[in-house]
């Protein structure tokens, strides 16, 4: 049998647990198949939308599929800056203003009046789009009311729920909106394994804090590692770490490269001054152990090609 077309156990459970009405809630194929929607049902040719430059790349692929016109702000340091996001969406008159928080691909995170502040400064016609993907690793995030029009909520259960290979994310926001999504998204698109085993999640109180307990113990033990070598880790509210490569873009590619070589993958961001930093995974024991063993040669390598300019 197909999956439930309307995915109403999922969508009830999730109500639930955030004391929303059942029809505050979209289940999707992921946060990166709900944005999708959302793109599509918001943006079209010439419509702007704003992002950071350097932030996570998929919101910006569908901007680009839809026809829209993608804006960017740089990063503040090592996160995002709500301020100057908010401020090119006015005078631009974006349609969209997106905000990964805890922040995919540096780990930071902004708190609950840093947020309520940018949903205050939200300009008419606007939606302020939060990926939440990380957020029961983040601690306290603020609180929004649901009937909000000026913004939509995202969450997942691939990251604290450890179920990303069944790509089951959901969305938050004013009815209205979320009525929407039915006249665009796969209705059969979440199959019954995947709703199943998000219910499962849900439903199983003890293991959202066994997860995040691993991945806390992960971080710590990547952190260690890159001590062991004389880099830096910045501090992260997500499941991955950002190591400060401590030189230029160059160099943080050939220590990836490194990596790769030796049998290990990781991520890294692709803007400057954020691409001196290298993305490591908080996975299991075996792969973090796999990086510790990888990371010295890797780095003596890159050292040994030129070595890039220092910071």
């Amino acid at each position: 049998m197909y999956g439930d077309p309307e995915v109403h156990e999922l969508r009830e459970a999730i109500a639930a647990r955030h004391g929303v009405h059942l029809g505050h809630v979209v289940v999707g194929e992921g946060i990166d198949g709900l944005l999708g929607l959302l793109v599509r049902l918001t943006v079209g040719p010439g419509d702007a939308a704003v992002t950071s430059l350097g932030g996570y790349p998929t919101f910006n692929f569908h901007v680009a599929g839809f026809g829209g016109r993608l804006l960017t702000v740089p990063y503040r340091g090592d996160g995002s800056d709500p301020e100057a996001l908010m401020g090119l969406a006015r005078e631009a008159g974006a349609r969209l203003v997106y905000l990964s928080n805890p922040d995919n691909p540096m780990g930071s995170v902004h708190g609950p009046e840093v947020i309520r502040r940018m949903v205050e400064a939200v300009p008419e016609g606007a939606l302020l789009v939060l990926d939440e993907a990380y957020a029961e690793l983040a601690g306290e995030l603020v609180v929004i009311d649901p009937e909000d029009e000026r913004t939509i909520r995202f969450r997942t259960f691939s990251k604290a729920q450890g179920l990303a290979g069944l790509r089951v994310g959901y969305g938050i926001g004013p009815k209205g909106l979320i009525a929407a999504f039915d006249r665009v998204r796969n209705h059969f698109g979440l199959g019954r394994v995947a709703q199943a085993g998000a219910l499962g999640a849900l439903g199983d109180g003890a293991w959202v804090p066994q997860v995040v307990e691993r991945v806390v113990a992960a971080r710590e033990e990547i952190g260690r590692i890159a001590a062991g070598v004389g880099l830096r880790t910045l501090p992260s509210s997500t499941n991955f770490v950002a190591v400060d490569c401590g030189r230029d873009g160059a160099f943080a590619k050939g220590v990836l490269e490194g990596l790769l070589r030796r049998g290990v993958f990781v991520r890294k961001p692709g803007v400057a001054p954020l691409d001196r930093c290298i993305r490591v995974t908080a996975g299991p024991e075996a792969a973090v152990a796999a990086f510790g063993e990888a990371l010295p040669g890797a780095l003596e390598e890159a050292l040994a090609q030129g070595g890039g300019v220092p910071r």
